[in-house]
């Protein structure tokens, strides 16, 4: 895990504290407080495992006393029935945690098992698959390294990661030349400025002025060729908008450097993952 401890502790916390509030009226008055059990984590569908030391934690948050051996581990291809993990602990925290725990298992595995079967599908390209900022608020460290356990590359984690402009920022500044002639004066040395385009005479305005990359904004296959072959790589170009899986190798075979997917994040199928008891 790359994300520091302290964040994600804080963001279990929050997650428990909505969850249990105060007491589990269930566990807490038909479990004995010194009853302890042994469960394990099942895969219940195919697909890529991540945030198992997330998983862990929220266990361990509760339970001082909990233990664990891990079977598979993170970014290892799972099957239906592989056993992830097998857990000691007390009862009570068991089933406490499970929610919590399964909640961020199953979300940034599905981000991670979405993540790596479009990277599959642009294998032998030019094309790096990454996400965006469309994400859960509160989820963006987490979803955003489930990206890189699939495979992909991160965009923008913020708004001061790099200089964006989109068609909004470009009609209020007057204009791709003019937004970016605002910008680069100010902007540190180590700050990108993207633009976003609509059409090839946008692109040969944004390579022009300056853009350290350019995106392709729902453009056809036939268009985003062309912005290559003009912009002969004197820009990274990124395509974006309303691509599938069935659209996504098509795109890739374009010439284009990068292709950001929001859906990688946004609304992406959680994998299934269950915890059971043994007997």
């Amino acid at each position: 895990m790359i994300l520091p401890q302290f964040y994600v502790d804080d963001l279990i916390k929050r997650a428990l504290s909505e969850d249990i509030n105060y007491i589990d009226t269930t566990s807490d008055y038909m479990i004995p407080a010194d009853q302890r059990s042994q469960v394990h984590l099942a895969a219940k569908a195919e697909g890529v495992l991540c945030g198992i030391e997330v998983a862990m934690r929220v266990f361990e948050l509760l339970d001082g006393s909990f233990s664990y051996q891990l079977h598979k581990e993170e970014g290892d291809r799972l099957q239906a029935g592989d056993v992830i993990a097998v857990m000691t602990g007390k009862t009570r925290e068991l089933l406490k945690a499970e929610r919590t725990a399964l909640n961020l298992l199953q979300h940034m595995s599905g981000v991670a098992t979405a993540t790596a079967q479009a990277v599959a599908i642009v294998e032998g390209t030019n094309a790096s698959i990454v996400d965006t900022r469309k994400t859960l608020p509160g989820l963006r460290p987490l979803q955003k390294y489930a990206v890189t356990v699939g495979g992909g590359r991160n965009h923008r984690y913020n708004l001061s990661d790099g200089a964006m402009l989109k068609d909004n920022h470009i009609d209020a500044a007057g204009g791709i030349t003019a937004a970016i002639q605002t910008l680069r004066p100010k902007v540190g040395h180590m700050v990108n400025i993207e633009v976003e385009t609509r059409n090839l005479d946008e692109v040969q305005e944004a390579l022009d002025a300056g853009a350290d990359i350019i995106m392709l904004d729902n453009m056809d296959c036939e268009t985003m060729r062309k912005a290559v072959e003009m912009t002969g790589g004197k820009a990274l170009l990124e395509a974006s908008g309303g691509i599938t899986s069935d659209t996504l190798r098509s795109v890739a075979e374009t010439g284009v450097d990068i292709i950001s997917i929001g859906a990688l994040t946004h609304s992406v199928k959680a994998l299934d993952i269950s915890m059971k008891f043994d007997q």
